[in-house]
């Protein structure tokens, strides 16, 4: 038996297990959304992080990276083993089926293994909600974890989604707001330790198309 895996966040460019085979390439009918917190890896539980889930929404693709595990059923438990301990803010294994560019009506992989989080704060204690974007970008800039940052997670992601070629304005547009919210924290801390004192902020990967789009419209 072959396990297919597709990566939508960090498993893009962290995928962190043994595997055989990568594929880029979308799934049908679902967006990125940051509505899943993060308590323990680039949060914690007075500041969680906001992480990444699917929102089912017709029309809607999403690219990313689907992994085959097909060394055999310890290989393949041992994969499973990894991600079920690394996603556990993620309540529910749902099977989609992939596809490549070039070919958006046959399918190049059905059955593949997402996870994602159930967003119903009743019954699944990791799912935030929708926010307005600049709070979540404040949350985004300011939350860490033993992990690292919650910025981090941001800025890597929105740098993997364009080394694959396919970028997400979404996640572009919040990158570039939760980089103005650093430039803004920067900029009061430096006033208040004076001339010779400065904070270090790490504004991130600087996505430049982007960043010029977003001064153009500024200037509106």
């Amino acid at each position: 038996m072959v396990l297919w895996v597709f990566g939508y966040g960090s498993l893009v460019w962290n995928p962190g297990f043994d595997f055989d085979e990568r594929i880029i390439g979308f799934i049908k009918d679902y967006k990125r959304v940051f509505d899943v917190a993060c308590i323990d890896h680039r949060g914690t539980p007075e500041n969680p992080a906001r992480t990444l889930n699917l929102e089912a929404e017709k029309g809607a693709v999403c690219w990313g990276a689907a992994f085959c595990v097909s060394g055999g059923a310890e290989k393949e438990a041992e994969a499973m083993k990894y991600l079920e301990r690394r996603e556990c803010e993620y309540d529910k294994k749902i099977y989609v089926s992939f596809y490549k560019e070039g070919d958006c009506v046959i399918p190049a992989l059905t059955g593949v293994l997402v996870f994602v989080s159930t967003p119903d704060r009743n019954i699944n204690k990791y799912y935030l909600g929708p926010a307005p974007l600049d709070q979540m970008a404040r949350q985004i800039a300011t939350a860490k974890g033993p992990c690292g940052n919650n910025r981090e997670y941001l800025f890597s992601l929105e740098r993997a989604l364009f080394e694959i070629g396919h970028e997400d304005d979404y996640v572009i547009q919040l990158a570039n707001e939760v980089r103005k919210v650093l430039a803004g924290l920067k900029e009061k801390k430096s006033k208040m330790s004076g001339p010779h004192l400065s904070a270090k902020f790490n504004l991130g990967w600087v996505y430049l198309p982007a960043l010029r789009e977003a001064t153009v419209a500024d200037s509106r």
